[in-house]
């Protein structure tokens, strides 16, 4: 029976432990039990110097998931895969369960379908323009659309407060 295990790796080696595995896996011709290795990821943008830049991050640094029916041979191959630490439950390795697995995929496939800003913002914080008609101007964040990815600020133009709609990346935080 196939369950979701977690694997520790060394940090910063998830993609290629990631590899590594799967190509051991299809050597081994193990392909049967290990049906899927995953890194969990996220694409996220960030602003930086006045460019937009996207980015991927690791939802768990130094993790991966295997859904595995795992015999001897599975657990071996696996175990002696290089950057691989062990398994998450220490010497028998501990599966999943149910809930935790579905919830860790459902928070995988949801972050594959929008690109996430890398600073979060709130009513009330004040942010710089730095792409726009508007640039260099500061304002006041008076609503958050995490959805659509957008700000309404307020800004002060000529002694007057007008609002202002913008993208997470037209606009940085104000230190």
């Amino acid at each position: 029976m196939h369950k979701w295990y977690v694997i520790h790796t060394m940090s910063g080696q998830e993609q290629r432990v990631k590899d590594l595995l799967e190509e051991r896996v299809r050597l081994a011709e193990l392909s049967d039990a290990v049906r899927q290795v995953l890194l969990p990821t996220q694409t996220i943008q960030e602003v930086r110097g006045g460019k937009k830049r996207i980015l991927t991050r690791k939802f768990y640094p130094g993790y991966l998931l295997v859904e595995a029916a795992l015999s001897n041979d599975v657990w071996q191959v696996i175990k002696r895969t290089q950057g691989v630490m062990g398994f998450l439950g220490g010497e028998r390795p501990t599966p999943l369960s149910t809930a935790e697995a579905s919830e860790m995929l459902e928070q995988i496939e949801s972050s594959k379908e929008k690109i996430a800003p890398r600073v979060m913002f709130k009513t009330g914080d004040r942010v710089k323009i730095n792409d726009g008609p508007f640039i260099n101007f500061v304002g006041v964040v008076e609503t958050v659309d995490e959805e659509r990815g957008k700000l309404g600020v307020s800004v002060s133009v000529f002694g007057r407060t007008t609002p202002v709609e913008l993208e997470y990346w037209q606009v940085e935080k104000e230190e």
